[in-house]
């Protein structure tokens, strides 16, 4: 269908506008059916924490999301589980042998020096398409305003492709107060200093989501998206739910 006005949509393979799933143990023939109806709606699938360790038939589910280029990487917790046992090489090794291309660093778990995550960065780099996660699981730990921004410009400059809001599967941490609530001002600050085409926010819930897509517009990166959840945060972003109404009226052109 094509005689509604809508926002204008990135399309195909997209570098913004991306919706980035996390994959928290979809048996493959539920995946397959989603996937067929889904994929071009979908860009990049986090295999959840360290999930990715434990699940079966594990290169099939890979493969599975290569076959509708959907780039699949794994959580940044088995990074950080390898980081912790000092299996870095063998990680390396496990990701090219699943044919994954894309790799996390993060210290949402563990306290890793921002300059050791920069050195990872330029070691992996080369071989793999990084992302980089900002911010901790842990509601006790606060950044300020200046913290946040350096280090995503440190991560950025360092040759990542995307950096990671930290927001949890619950959307209760990093971005958020530990009642859920999104810490607008944070969000505001940071984008006013950095290009928001290469923030990826994580918005588990359809309330966050929309949060966003009214502040940032509907190209906006999300990530953390449910799998369920992907039609839906499609409608939102096309003005097609109540609460994001009225975007076709703010914008229609890409910037």
């Amino acid at each position: 269908m094509d005689f509604l006005t809508l926002p204008v949509r990135t399309q195909g393979n997209r570098t913004y506008g991306l919706t980035s799933i996390a994959d928290f143990g979809t048996p493959m023939g539920e995946l397959g059916n989603i996937l067929a109806d889904y994929s071009h709606i979908i860009d990049i699938a986090k295999i959840g924490i360290g999930s990715a360790y434990v699940t079966p038939n594990l290169k099939r589910k890979v493969d599975l999301y290569k076959d509708y280029q959907i780039k699949p990487y794994c959580g940044g917790t088995l990074f950080e589980k390898c980081y912790y046992q000092n299996k870095i090489p063998e990680y390396i090794d496990y990701l090219k042998n699943l044919g994954i291309e894309w790799v996390e660093v993060s210290n949402g778990t563990l306290d890793i020096p921002l300059a050791t995550r920069l050195e990872m960065i330029t070691m992996l780099k080369d071989d793999f398409h990084v992302i980089a996660e900002v911010g901790s699981k842990d509601t006790e730990k606060e950044m300020s305003l200046s913290q946040w921004r350096e280090e995503m410009k440190q991560l950025l400059d360092a040759g990542c492709e995307y950096v990671i809001t930290e927001g949890r599967d619950s959307g209760t941490a990093g971005i958020y107060e530990s009642c859920g609530s999104v810490k607008s001002d944070l969000i505001r600050e940071l984008v006013k200093d950095l290009d928001q085409n290469k923030i990826i926010f994580e918005a588990p819930t359809p309330k966050h989501q929309m949060y966003f897509i009214r502040e940032l517009g509907p190209n906006v990166n999300l990530g953390n998206v449910k799998l369920t959840d992907v039609l839906m945060l499609e409608a939102q972003r096309c003005g097609l739910r109540s609460e994001t109404f009225y975007l076709e009226d703010q914008t229609c052109k890409l910037p």
